[in-house]
């Protein structure tokens, strides 16, 4: 299963921490981002995937973060 989100993350340095404090508390998924794609795209793989609990950290960090359909 793969989740997909908008977000305004705009540097690698950006992405990297967020990635960090997401791999902090779900370790067990696949998780990058796409900086080129103009939405910013925050990618996450892996089964039953907490959106809420990701959208609450990235909400946390001061960034937007919007799961697509």
């Amino acid at each position: 299963m793969v989740e997909v989100f908008k977000t305004n993350v705009q540097k690698v340095r950006e992405a990297k921490l967020v990635i960090q404090r997401l791999k902090g508390c779900f370790p067990a998924y696949k998780i990058n981002f796409d900086l080129k794609d103009c939405d910013k795209i925050l990618r996450v793989e892996g089964h039953d995937i907490p959106t809420c609990g990701i959208i609450d950290i990235l909400k946390a960090g001061n960034y937007e973060c919007i799961l697509l359909e």
